[in-house]
């Protein structure tokens, strides 16, 4: 692979003016206005599958009611995992395709992007030997799985038992009662989920598609859409020769028999100060459970995710899901049953939820936890393809698949699919990463861009100071959201091009610097 020769850099910066121009031409009516394909939502698989159509050569519009990452894909834990709880409920094939996937995204298209995280699992009283065996059995399967997936071990290095003293080193928060050692394993982790969408939606926009948010579907056919400009209130019919609901939980509202049965999952965020040093994250096992644990995230940032649940979601669609007081407490029960720090209902100084998109199949009466990860790709009888279900990691299948679908059933012509092997913004050779002269958190989050982002602070050092105390991001990195990111306001910048809007209370602070970066952006 060479990374840094991919298009990343022309066309990829996405802008308010581009934005508008881009809408101007899909007018109805307008001179070449009807496009290959039309993707609607701009999660994940949504991007994935603008950027899929893209670089097979097809003309493509993708568009959201929202932003880019609006829905589940900036409510994930921010890991790319390799398929092991996939492997232990016998799901192989899904299993198999998560390492494939995770492989692809550390070695390939974004190793800026995603690294290795280490995992201790703590021995406590609560893991009997019977499951600390099924445990290490598991970690070497999910070995084999890295194995057969072609990834270097450099890229994954090989799960091992720690002694007690190892186990504390890494998590001095545990325990120590009891304590008789722990299993440490490595999974893929991503800088930022949202980061990601925002990476391959510039992609593609780099390889020639219309990347356009606050555009919501009003209406979905298999000959285009009729959308409505957010931010203006005007109403275009988008023409297309096939159209990709890519909408996520909100998928079956714009197709007819499309159901889904949506599942919550919930992470609390913490002060890095509440659990002192954590050299790894921690897999704390659910008290009851064989195959479940509750993750803890540091992030780097001065915080840490704690998460997750998985319950069952009944009713209307919320744009932002809401997090109930049972599953914080569910969540501090179990970091009690390992810690020897308490957690308390005040040290939770921001928490989150997602929806999972799972397809409710007939037979998945029972609990959402048990209802496959693997994704399905659907053809309504106008043409319409709709993909759901899978997970963040398979995005980049996910939308092969479904931009395949739409190919055949709209009789396109188009060639070979090619995202396993295209670059995505920012990605580089790790020997050229590492040799860029810029703070390397920069280069974790911007990868090859970072000198550029960099750069800003430079010419104006007012924009090289953290917009809140305690937390990195600066206003030279919302200045660059709002000139090549696409952020459009604040929530845009506070919300998912940085994470600042996790803490409320970070989030008010930072408010100013938004709006100035705003205002400075609109001036370009």
């Amino acid at each position: 692979m060479n990374p840094t020769s991919s298009p990343a850099l022309r066309g990829s910066s996405l802008d308010a003016g581009r934005r508008r121009r881009e809408l101007a031409r899909l007018a109805e009516g307008d001179a070449g206005a009807v496009v290959d394909v039309l993707v609607v939502g701009l999660g994940a698989t949504g991007a994935g599958a603008a950027l899929d159509a893209a670089t097979r050569g097809l003309t493509v519009a993708a568009i959201d009611a929202h932003d880019l990452a609006f829905g589940t894909s900036r409510w994930s834990s921010k890991l790319i995992h390799g398929g092991l709880r996939y492997l232990a409920s016998g799901q192989l094939d899904v299993a198999h395709e998560s390492a494939v996937e995770r492989g692809i995204l550390m070695e390939r298209t974004a190793p800026h992007l995603v690294r290795a995280q280490p995992f201790v699992l703590p021995l406590t009283p609560l893991v009997g030997p019977g499951q600390a065996a099924l445990a290490r059995a598991g970690f070497f399967a999910g070995d084999l799985l890295r194995v057969g997936a072609r990834t270097s071990r450099r890229t994954l290095p090989r799960p091992r038992a720690l002694s007690a003293v190892e186990t504390r080193h890494l998590a001095p928060a545990l325990r120590p009662v009891g304590l008789r050692g722990g299993l440490l394993s490595w999974d893929g982790r991503l800088t930022d989920d949202a980061r990601l969408v925002t990476a391959v939606a510039r992609t593609a926009a780099a390889h020639g598609a219309r990347v356009l948010t606050r555009a919501r579907a009003l209406e979905l056919h298999g000959d285009g859409a009729l959308v409505r400009d957010e931010t203006t209130g005007e109403e275009l019919r988008i023409r297309a020769r096939a159209v990709v609901n890519a909408a996520g939980v909100w998928a079956g509202g714009l197709v007819d028999d499309v159901r889904l049965r949506p599942s919550r999952g919930t992470h609390l965020v913490l002060r890095s100060e509440t659990l002192g040093r954590l050299s790894a994250g921690l897999h704390i096992p659910i008290p009851g459970e064989t195959n479940r644990f509750v993750l803890v995230l540091p992030q780097g940032d001065g915080r840490v995710y704690v998460g997750l649940t998985d319950e069952p979601v009944d009713g209307e669609v919320p744009d932002v899901p809401e997090v109930p007081e049972t599953d914080i407490g569910f969540l501090l029960d179990v970091l009690g049953s390992a810690l020897d720090v308490t957690v308390h209902r005040s040290d939770v100084v921001g928490a989150f939820a997602g929806l999972r998109p799972l397809l409710d199949t007939r037979d998945s009466e029972g609990r959402t936890a048990d209802i496959s990860r693997k994704h399905a790709v659907l053809t309504s009888p106008d043409g319409v393809v709709t993909v759901v279900g899978g997970k963040l990691t398979t995005y980049r299948r996910m939308a092969q698949d479904a931009v395949d679908a739409a190919v055949a059933a709209r009789g396109l012509t188009a060639g070979p699919c090619r995202t396993a092997s295209v670059p995505l913004v920012g990605a580089a050779a790790p020997r050229t990463l590492a040799g860029l002269d810029v703070p390397a958190r920069l280069v974790q989050r911007y990868g090859a861009e970072a000198p550029a982002v960099h750069a800003l602070g430079v010419a104006d050092p007012a924009l090289a100071e953290p917009v809140v105390p305690g937390h990195p991001v600066t206003g030279a990195e919302l200045l660059w959201a709002v000139r090549h990111e696409g952020a459009l306001d604040t929530a845009d910048l506070l919300d998912r091009r940085t994470r600042i809007g996790l803490v409320p209370q970070d989030r008010a602070v930072a408010e100013a610097a938004a709006r100035e970066a705003l205002d400075r952006g609109a001036l370009v």
